[in-house]
């Protein structure tokens, strides 16, 4: 008989992760012990980094350049959060409007360059307004996860712990990007006009929603027990097979090698766009390695 394999395991709280943590799913093959990381992106740095967990909820622009640095880590093919991007680039209502089109040398301040919501703001940006992305003068706190990735020349990083709403209030900055800190009130105005129109026109258009956090398992699980691993990864399927599916717009999860690669091809030619890649990845080099361990699973 099989032992009972524990993969030390960080998943936000959501939907999907809910019937995992709380136990109305479970296997005799695998069991997940949670890691409580808040916020999540706290725990990326030490998984590309150290592998400190066995699975992990990983933001898709740090999974990228984990395989483009050969960091310790497998990408696996599920999202596990997917949100619309337009509306999370904000100025400050009493120094004026600011449309896409004035942001040409501007100083746009994001947490980190690589942040991933800052990636697809980028990407709309360019579809949308034909903006090129060193026009702007990005300014950030936070380094890469992935240690080994430097900034593109065009990047500033800011001194001191003021956050970006005080930086617009004081105009240090003329636009910032936030993701789920996104701050309330009406003394911020989105850049973007219409964006949630804009977002679900995008949505239906491309067929997906704008993916934020996939999931990765450790090298070193992987080799020493890849079936905990698929046992892992079938759990994660089912958990989303018992996910409502909301109300409006597609579902914020998504699973498959299938169904993932247009989108995956989507994300690779925005970060090479951006400085965010050394070089095109292939989709053989972003899923071999899972569709390896997964083979026996049917999308």
């Amino acid at each position: 008989m099989t032992e009972t394999t524990t993969l030390r395991t960080v998943l936000a709280t959501s939907p999907l992760s809910t019937p995992l943590k709380n136990g109305q799913l479970v296997s005799p093959r695998v069991t997940l012990d949670f890691v409580e990381v808040s916020p999540v992106h706290k725990a990326f740095a030490p998984m590309v980094r150290q592998q400190a967990y066995d699975l992990s909820e990983l933001a898709i622009v740090t999974c990228l350049q984990a395989i483009a640095y050969a960091r310790p880590v497998v990408l696996l093919p599920a999202v596990v959060a997917s949100r619309f991007q337009r509306g999370c680039i904000i100025a400050y209502r009493p120094r004026g409007t600011i449309e896409p089109k004035d942001l040409v040398g501007k100083r746009v301040g994001v947490r980190s360059y690589t942040q991933t919501t800052g990636m697809w703001v980028r990407a709309h940006l360019v579809e949308d307004d034909g903006l090129v992305t060193e026009s702007i003068r990005w300014l950030t706190h936070d380094p890469a996860h992935v240690e080994q990735y430097r900034d593109p020349a065009f990047v500033e990083h800011m001194s001191g712990e003021k956050s970006l709403p005080d930086m617009l209030r004081d105009g240090d900055i003329d636009a910032a990007i936030l993701g789920n800190d996104l701050p309330k009130g009406d003394e911020f105005v989105p850049v973007i006009t219409d964006a949630a129109a804009k977002d679900r026109t995008w949505s239906q258009q491309h067929g997906f929603m704008p993916i934020n956090h996939m999931v990765v398992a450790g090298s070193d699980i992987c080799a020493r027990d890849s079936g905990a691993v698929k046992e892992a990864y079938r759990l994660l399927r089912e958990a989303d097979a018992m996910t409502p599916a909301p109300a409006e717009g597609p579902k914020t999860t998504m699973f498959g090698f299938e169904r993932l690669r247009a989108p995956v091809e989507w994300v690779i030619d925005a970060c090479v766009e951006q400085g965010l890649l050394p070089r095109t990845l292939s989709l053989d080099e972003v899923f071999g390695p899972a569709e390896k361990i997964l083979e026996a699973l049917h999308d």
